[in-house]
């Protein structure tokens, strides 16, 4: 996190003000909460102080695929969660965020999915932070996908080897990873 003395901030991105304030409302006790109508906002608000964006991805003025790639391009580090009513296509096996919720978003979902990734997982793990990335991509389009579609990949294919060498390798290196890994696939990302 950006600064450990204070609470996470959490950056609420959604073109629809009513969402993105409902989000803040129900986070607003365990973060720091911004909000941002839309993909310009957000990228006028995001800072180092920023440890997670909640981000809508169909927004009128620019694409949440578009402000993805411009917080990376820039540089910050911040866990990213789409939280978007677009359902998933294999594009998203290429995308860099860190989690990937369909709406209507629940409370319980929207905060566990957070503990997650700011709470539970250590800081500066970088092969945990990539196995839990690839962990929500393949959930959320095993739910969404035809086994057949699936298998006609070669990334999502190559996407699920990889998250089996990095969980043999964690199974090794982390305590309880079983458990922390049943917690987070028990999150309702709502496909």
């Amino acid at each position: 996190m950006a600064d450990s003395s204070s609470q996470p901030v959490v950056l609420i991105v959604d073109d629809e003000e009513t969402v993105a304030d409902t989000y803040a409302l129900r986070l607003q006790n365990r973060y720091e909460t911004r909000t941002a109508y839309g993909g310009e906002a957000a990228l006028e608000e995001i800072d180092g102080a920023v440890d997670a964006v909640l981000l809508d991805r169909r927004m009128p003025d620019i694409h949440g695929d578009d402000v993805l790639d411009e917080i990376r391009d820039r540089g910050f580090d911040c866990k990213v969660i789409m939280a978007t009513a677009v359902d998933p296509e294999l594009n998203i096996l290429e995308m860099d965020f860190d989690d990937y919720l369909c709406k209507p978003i629940f409370q319980e979902a929207l905060v566990d999915t957070l503990e997650k990734h700011l709470e539970d997982i250590d800081e500066g793990d970088e092969q945990l932070d990539e196995f839990f990335g690839i962990v929500s991509k393949l959930s959320v389009l095993e739910e969404e996908k035809t086994r057949a579609e699936l298998e006609e990949s070669e990334d999502y294919e190559a996407l699920k080897q990889r998250a089996e060498e990095l969980g043999s390798d964690l199974r090794d290196s982390v305590d309880d990873f079983d458990a922390l890994l049943d917690t987070y696939r028990d999150i309702d990302r709502g496909s």
